[in-house]
C-alpha cells in the first residue's frame, strides 16, 4: 500500500509562523547554544551585528548580553517571528521582515553577520551566505551554526526514529535523513565555496534536561517546525501510538527526568 501513495515529504511542509510554540520546542535550547556561539566568535564590543533568520530572537540576545554590540538588526521571512524577536529585544535591535537570500541592507554595513538554526532550511544556501558576505565589511565575520542532525542530536531523532519505526513511508521526514549534510566538512566547504578565509569550525555542545515525559511531549504539540508540523497531521490514535512509543523508547532517569545530547556545528570565515 505504501508504494502507491504519494511520498509523505511531498505533502508536507515545515511551518514557521509562531514565536511562541517555537520558544517551547526548541528555542530554550537554542539560546544555550547561541551563548557558546558568540562566546566562540570573540568578537570585539560596539561592533555592528546582524542576524539572519533570526526566529524567536535567541542568537540576537545572546549577542546583545554577552558582547555589547553597537546595533543589531534582525531579519526574518515570518512576521510572526519577526514580532516575537522585537517583543523580546525592545530598543536593543531592529527586527524586520525579509529574505535570506535578498538582504534589504547595504554594501558593506555590517561588522558581524550570523545565522542560528536556519542554514539548512534555506532552499539557496550559497545564495544566503553571498548576502551576507555581501552587506559585511572587508575583515568582518561571517558565522553560522546548525542542528548535527544526523549525528548528535538525540531530542529530534529519538522523536523521528520512533515516527518511522512507526510509519516506514516518513522515513524521508526524518531531519537525520534530510540534513544529512549537516556537519563539519560540508559546512566548511560552503564557506570555501563562497570565498571567505580562515575559515574555522567547531562542535557546540549542549545537554537538554526535561523534568519529566510531557516536558519533553508537550513541545511537539505547538506546530512549529519539522516535528510538530508532523504530529499536527496526524489523527489521535496515531498520535497516541507514538506518545506511547516515545515513552518506552525514552530514557528516563529514576525521578522521571530525561537528559539528552544535542550538538550543533559552528562555522565562521572573515570577509
Amino acid at each position: 500500500m505504501g508504494a502507491k501513495l504519494e511520498p509523505l515529504e511531498s505533502k508536507m511542509q515545515d511551518s514557521w509562523q509562531s514565536g511562541d510554540p517555537y520558544e517551547y520546542f526548541m528555542g530554550r535550547w537554542s539560546r544555550l547554544v547561541a551563548e557558546q556561539f558568540v562566546d566562540w566568535l570573540t568578537p570585539k564590543p560596539r561592533r555592528r551585528w546582524l542576524d539572519v533568520g533570526c526566529g524567536s530572537g535567541a542568537l540576537s540576545e545572546a549577542a546583545i548580553k554577552r558582547h555589547d554590540p553597537e546595533s543589531v538588526i534582525a531579519i526574518d521571512q515570518s512576521e510572526g517571528f519577526v514580532l516575537t524577536a522585537q517583543q523580546r529585544l525592545g530598543s536593543n535591535a531592529n527586527c524586520r521582515v525579509g529574505n535570506a537570500v535578498s538582504l534589504p541592507l547595504d554594501n558593506a554595513s555590517i561588522d558581524i553577520a550570523v545565522s542560528g538554526l536556519v542554514l539548512n532550511f534555506i532552499p539557496e544556501p550559497e545564495k544566503a551566505l553571498a548576502e551576507m558576505q555581501r552587506v559585511t565589511r572587508k575583515g568582518g565575520t561571517v558565522a553560522a551554526y546548525i542542528w548535527d542532525y544526523a549525528g548528535k542530536m538525540e531530542l529530534l531523532n529519538r522523536f523521528w526514529d520512533a515516527v518511522v519505526e512507526i510509519n516506514p513511508s516518513a522515513s524521508g521526514l526524518h531531519e537525520g535523513h534530510r540534513f544529512a549534510d549537516a556537519n563539519a566538512g560540508q559546512l566548511s566547504n560552503l564557506f570555501s565555496r563562497i570565498g571567505f578565509s580562515q575559515v574555522e569550525a567547531a562542535p557546540l555542545e549542549i545537554v537538554t534536561h526535561f523534568t519529566d515525559f510531557e516536558d519533553y511531549w508537550r513541545p511537539f504539540l505547538g506546530g512549529q517546525g519539522p516535528a510538530p508540523t508532523y504530529v499536527s497531521k496526524m489523527d489521535d490514535k496515531e498520535r497516541n501510538c507514538l506518545r506511547e512509543a516515545l515513552a518506552q523508547r525514552l530514557p528516563l532517569k529514576e525521578d522521571g527526568s530525561i537528559f539528552l545530547t544535542a550538538r550543533a556545528w559552528a562555522v565562521k570565515g572573515i570577509v
